[in-house]
């Protein structure tokens, strides 16, 4: 058994690595950071290969895909991404590209290539990080809400024309709420409420992904968030700015 693992230097990424590792699986680590990947690796029992790679270049998610393709990969963890906080005409323009970039184009490719394979075979696993975030939209962090949004809508989308195929090849989303990792820091917030651990969060994610669920939500709490749509849509921006607020 094998799996791919991408953002697997930190926090959740990191913690479905050695999830999966725990459960017998191979595995392949893409980040970016390497001496980071080399301490994960150290603190594996099975056999882990790892490729450093920035994941927002196009060209770099082929090179990735053709370098691991005849490997035999039953598991694909599409993880790498990161957020950015402040009023949308005064964020980056740059890092909100490079965020696109990271958090959708690569999702996109790899999981459009690994899915042909895994369709050919009839088997195989892929589970795509979006967000709790993906339910809503998200004043302040706009950029990263509306790519976890479109993680969630393409995952769901691809869901169901497998199922209609009669296909064995499962496809899902992690949608966890606030989870203490590596992110804050990155995109510069702090949580008003208790994050959960990325340890109980990759747990919960690889259990519910081997049950084949299509959306898994860590959380009783976040659980709640499914049901945003049945508030007034100006309302509940309203109500999102101000949780965001308190994340400044």
């Amino acid at each position: 058994m094998k799996a791919l693992v991408t953002g697997a230097s930190s926090g959740i990424g990191k913690d479905i690595a050695i999830a999966l590792s725990d459960m017998g699986y191979d595995l392949i680590l893409v980040a970016r950071r390497k001496t980071k990947l080399e301490q994960l690796k150290k603190q594996l029992p099975g056999k882990t290969q790892i490729i450093v790679m920035d994941l927002s270049s196009t060209a770099n998610c082929m090179k990735l895909y053709d370098k691991v393709k005849k490997e035999d990969i039953e598991v694909v963890v599409n993880n790498a991404g990161f957020g950015l906080f402040g009023e949308f005409d005064k964020t980056n323009l740059d890092k909100e590209l490079d965020m696109i970039d990271t958090n959708i184009k690569a999702v996109h490719i790899l999981t459009k290539l690994f899915l042909k394979d895994f369709k050919e075979k009839d088997s195989g696993y892929i589970l795509n990080v979006a967000s709790s975030a993906g339910f809503l939209s998200g004043p302040l962090m706009a950029t990263y809400y509306a790519t976890k949004g479109y993680v969630l809508k393409l995952t769901e989308a691809i869901y169901e024309e497998l199922r209609r195929d009669g296909s064995n090849v499962y496809i899902g989303a992690l949608c966890p709420g606030p989870v203490d990792t590596e992110f804050n820091k990155v995109a510069k917030v702090k949580f008003s409420i208790k994050p959960m651990t990325s340890e109980k969060v990759a747990e919960y994610a690889v259990d519910q992904m081997l049950k084949k669920k299509l959306v898994i939500i860590p959380g009783f709490k976040t659980k709640f968030v499914r049901f945003a749509g049945l508030i007034p849509r100006k309302l509940l921006l309203r109500l999102n700015y101000n949780v965001q607020k308190k994340k400044d």
